[in-house]
Parts: structure tokens; C-alpha cells; sequence
């Protein structure tokens, strides 16, 4: 009999499985692939909401447990997936260079906002006021992670590639049964496609639709992420990564005009020089409205649990937010009540 059967396996179902195996669990995982956003996702990780100079929630503790956990899969996989890399603010204003100084006062905010302004001249971008930097940043290349650990699971034979029929599942009183398979408990981490699931669909997750683009900007030489409304994030060779909208109505994963549109408007506030879209593409955030993710136990299952709602910030919370789960099935110990999914009654 398994431990665990983990249905999806984007950023918060591969670190809940690696928690499983530092804990000697076994597990089966379920992935169809139905759901883009860890895939495309940008991958920063930034501990400052810069558009309101605030702190990332738990930001030190959630990067702390990140920065090990991505170094422990390098080290086990013998692959480079998390680059540190600073990401710059650029100021189009006076006024804007005093903001960032009054936010760097706060004592929160002091260990992740640098007091020097940045003067760089970069090549394809005019910064008469200069950058701020933000400290203890960079980014994570989610889809290379997904394929080197979705390797890494099948050689351990871990891993299923089909869709997961909830229809099927039998129950008994300690455990659960799918197909051939027994398990003691099942986490469900499906990010937007918990709709479809008959057991957590009443939990509000509402989603927000991002779009990308992949540019090729000869002219343009940065080898820092730029930060304004949108990023730019140099992928090397005159490419860089750009985005993202924020479409809260459409919930497809197709690139839409307008997406294009908005980013195309973004990317000229930032740079003068020319550039040429490569690639444009869209995935789904699972978001919720209070911006805290969705752990816990089914209020009327015992062995069924959930790992969702990561959000924007999947790369940071996805580490803590399995340990978290992890202690509170295995060793009881709460959860914070902003993450727990009692706060969202079933009815």
C-alpha cells in the first residue's frame, strides 16, 4: 500500500512528492499535463510587491525553504534550474526614487530593497532616473524543472502521465483505492483544473489568466531582470522572456490580441530599441481573491487533501506550503488559518 497518491505535478505537486521522499513516504503521481501555468510561468521570485512597495507574505521564511529546496534537486539532479539574478527597478521619476527610499526605511522591507540608486546605462534603454535594486531575487526555469523531475519520477517509478478519473476511486475506512492502486491518503495539487474535481470544486479558486511573450531584441544588453509593469528577463543569445498580463475573465490558456497588445504597449515604456516576438503564449494562475493559497483536509474526507492556489508566487510558496501541509497530516501540527481551506466552509 502507498503512502500518498498526488494528483498533478506542477510546482506544488513536485514539492510535495520531494517532501514525500525526504520523509521516506511512497507515492504514486497523476499528470496529464492539462495545466500550463507552472510551465510557462516567468519563474521569479521576488520578495517585494513593487507596484505597492510591500512585502511578499512570510517572504524571509518562504525564501529561506525555497532556496534549499531548488538547491537539493540541482544537487540530486545534477541540473542548474534556479538562477539568482537581480531584478531592477526602473524609475521614470524623482517622485518614484523617493518612494522606493521611504520603503526601504521600513523595517520589513530593508533587507530586500537596496539604498543605491543604479545608474547603469543600459544598451536599448534610456533610465535618466536610474534603477533600484531588489535584493535576494532571481528565477527559476519551471519548464526545464518539469521535465528533469518528471524524468526523475518515472525512473523511480512514481509517475502515471494519464488523466485521473475521480469516478473511480473506491473507499474504505483507512485508505483509498484507484484502480490497482491503494493508498493511505491523496493530495490533489491540480492548480486551475481543481474545477473539475468533485471534491474541491466548491472552494472559490477564480484564476488569473497570464500571458508571455519570448522576444528576440538584438540591441538590447541587460544582464539583470528589468521590473516595471512588466519584466523583461534575458534568456541569453538577444532573447528575453516578457510578461505578464493580468486577465481575470478569460480563463483559457489561449494567447489573446489584446494580451499581445498590452504587451507590446509595456515593453515600449521600457526599452527604445527594436524587437521581434518569437513566441506568445497564456496559462491560467490558480489565484483566490484573498491571495493566500488553499491547504488542508476535506471537511468531510479524511484522507483527501488539497495543495493549491499558489498564485502568482508559485516558485517561493511552493516549498514551504508542502511542508506545511506535510506537518499538519503527518505530525498534526495546524495550519495557519489564512491557508487553512476551513476558512471556506462547504455547504
Amino acid at each position: 500500500m502507498l503512502d500518498y497518491i498526488i494528483v498533478g505535478s506542477g510546482l506544488a505537486g513536485i514539492a510535495f512528492a520531494e517532501t514525500l521522499l525526504e520523509n521516506n513516504k511512497s507515492f504514486m503521481v497523476f499528470e496529464n499535463q492539462s495545466q500550463k501555468s507552472t510551465r510557462i510561468a516567468g519563474g521569479l521570485y521576488n520578495p517585494v510587491i513593487l507596484k505597492r512597495f510591500s512585502e511578499v507574505w512570510n517572504a524571509k521564511e518562504q525564501l529561506v525553504l525555497a532556496f534549499d529546496f531548488y538547491a537539493k534537486i540541482e544537487t540530486k539532479l545534477n541540473v542548474k534550474v534556479d538562477f539568482r539574478t537581480p531584478i531592477y527597478r526602473k524609475f521614470f521619476s524623482v517622485e518614484e526614487q523617493n518612494n522606493w527610499f521611504i520603503a526601504a526605511d521600513k523595517p520589513n522591507l530593508s533587507p530586500f530593497l537596496s539604498t543605491e540608486i543604479i545608474k547603469n546605462n543600459y544598451s536599448g534603454i534610456e533610465s535618466p532616473f536610474g534603477y533600484g535594486e531588489v535584493l535576494q531575487t532571481g528565477y527559476v526555469d519551471t519548464a526545464l524543472l518539469l521535465d528533469v523531475y518528471h524524468k526523475y519520477l518515472e525512473q523511480i517509478n512514481s509517475l502515471r502521465k494519464e488523466t485521473f478519473n475521480y469516478k473511480t476511486i473506491e473507499f474504505f475506512e483507512d485508505y483509498i483505492q484507484y484502480d490497482n492502486l491503494k493508498a493511505k491518503k491523496i493530495v490533489f495539487a491540480e492548480g486551475f483544473g481543481m474545477h473539475s474535481n468533485p471534491f474541491f470544486n466548491y472552494l472559490p479558486l477564480d484564476g488569473t489568466k497570464g500571458e508571455l511573450f519570448i522576444i528576440k531584441a538584438p540591441d538590447l544588453k541587460i544582464d539583470v531582470i528589468i521590473n516595471t509593469s512588466v519584466f523583461i528577463l534575458p534568456l541569453g543569445n538577444d532573447f528575453f522572456k516578457v510578461g505578464a498580463t493580468y486577465n481575470w475573465k478569460d480563463k483559457t490558456d489561449l494567447p489573446t490580441v489584446e494580451g499581445k497588445q498590452e504587451l507590446v504597449e509595456r515593453i515600449k515604456e521600457i526599452i527604445n530599441c527594436e524587437f521581434e516576438i518569437i513566441e506568445h503564449f497564456a496559462g491560467v494562475r490558480p489565484t483566490v481573491n484573498d491571495r493566500r493559497p488553499l491547504l488542508g483536509m476535506h471537511p468531510k474526507l479524511k484522507n483527501f487533501y488539497i495543495l493549491n492556489g499558489l498564485g502568482t508566487r508559485g516558485v517561493m510558496l511552493a516549498p514551504a506550503m508542502a511542508k506545511d501541509l506535510f506537518d499538519y497530516i503527518e505530525s498534526n501540527k495546524p495550519l495557519d488559518k489564512t491557508i487553512d481551506i476551513k476558512r471556506y466552509p462547504i455547504s
